[in-house]
């Protein structure tokens, strides 16, 4: 283990990405969906928003702001990290698209403004992006560097190609002439194209490892969901607070242990599919409404699924820090400030949730999350294993 160890640590592979190809095809597929949008709505700025001109004004400061951001967008992109700098630009398109739906000046020169500082991220990200997973592969299958990034770039530049075709047909199908020279369909068309962002944007952050997700995900579950519909129905609000202590008890204990038995690639993937079995059966007894009558057997049975997910909060948040402490030594501050990122996003995406769906119909998602998120984690490390093996040989 300790040469296993020292052969990831000290390898000078770019091993961001293990599946260059693939990340190459959900980059195209991100940018294809989000500027067919975009640019269709550009295209329609000065014939729909024509009072005061706010059309083309609007997109005059978008572009004005991205020309003032692009002077300093490399050092932004350095400190966020490429892959937070795509995530991050492409909300910006995505939040112009939506202002489209009330036009005024206090909602589209904001949104516009904020357009060119998200366009300045999104581009620099993806030429650093691309780049460097050209660099990666080129590398990894001693291909020459030239011919990979010529490569790479004209896939993406060809499927990007495509967004005036697809983005304008689908406003040639949308919208109609009315009576009186109006034109109807533009909600329809709007929120088309917010559908279309909004899929970009999740393919954005798929090239972000989704066990990164699942873990906050599985921390915002505990204290939205067990406290609300579990704890708190049973044992009142007094008895939150002794359930999120056993849990927090758990995971102290947990994080410690897992932290000492971690010692390469191997125990890693060993401990986060132990800490993944856990939550699983957690969630396989809520999705069954597994539940016990009686007092204190009821309150033991309710303080033991706390303990179990703090087993598993525990395993997650030691194994995948050292995950990527091993994995990008060389660029330890983009990928924490990836994880952070993907966090916030997951215990929010929760949040916003709770109120709005059931019990049952969460521990569905969690579920379906778990299981994408352990499969992408093994196919990964198997991925590392077998670059590491080949560069060892």
């Amino acid at each position: 283990m300790d040469e296993e160890t020292a052969l990831v640590v000290e390898s000078s592979s770019p091993t961001n990405t293990l599946n260059h190809k693939r990340d190459v095809h959900i980059l195209c597929w991100a940018f294809l969906l989000i500027f067919l949008a975009y640019n269709a709505v550009q295209n329609l700025e000065s014939t729909i928003n024509t009072e005061g001109s706010l059309g083309t004004i609007s997109l005059g400061i978008s572009y004005v702001s991205f020309a003032v951001f692009s002077v300093v967008a490399s050092l932004v992109v350095r400190k966020l990290g490429t892959k937070n700098a795509l995530i991050l630009g492409s909300t910006g398109f995505w939040l112009f698209i939506a202002a489209n739906l009330m036009p005024t000046w206090y909602i589209m020169v904001p949104a516009s403004l904020f357009l060119g500082f998200a366009t300045s991220m999104i581009w620099v990200g993806q030429g650093t992006y691309l780049t460097s997973t050209a660099h990666s592969h080129a590398d990894d299958y001693d291909l020459h560097e030239g011919t990979v990034i010529g490569m790479f770039n004209g896939e993406f530049y060809g499927m990007y190609a495509c967004n005036q075709l697809v983005g304008n047909l689908i406003t040639l199908a949308l919208l109609r002439d009315g009576k009186g020279g109006k034109t109807t369909g533009t909600t329809l068309l709007f929120v088309m194209f917010l559908c279309s962002s909004t899929v970009g944007s999740i393919l954005i952050i798929l090239l972000v490892i989704p066990l990164q997700a699942y873990s906050g995900l599985q921390q915002a579950f505990v204290w939205a969901e067990y406290t609300k519909h579990l704890i708190k129905p049973t044992l009142g609000e007094r008895g939150v607070g002794g359930a999120m202590a056993v849990y927090g008890v758990f995971d102290i204990i947990c994080s410690v242990a897992a932290g000492r038995l971690t010692s390469g690639l191997l125990s890693i993937t060993i401990i986060v599919s132990l800490g993944a079995f856990i939550e699983a059966i957690v969630l396989c007894l809520l999705l069954l409404n597994y539940s016990i009558s009686g007092g204190l057997l009821s309150t033991l049975y309710l303080l033991l699924i706390g303990g179990m997910w703090g087993i598993g909060n525990g395993v997650l948040n030691t194994q995948l820090s050292a995950f990527l402490g091993i994995l990008f030594k060389h660029d330890l501050e983009g990928a924490f400030a990836q994880l952070n990122l993907c966090q916030s996003i997951s215990i929010a995406v929760v949040y916003f949730l709770s109120p709005n769906i059931s019990l049952q119909t969460m521990v569905v998602i969690m579920l379906t999350a778990l299981c994408i998120s352990v499969v992408g984690f093994l196919f990964l490390t198997l991925k590392i294993e077998k670059v590491f093996s080949r560069h060892a040989s």
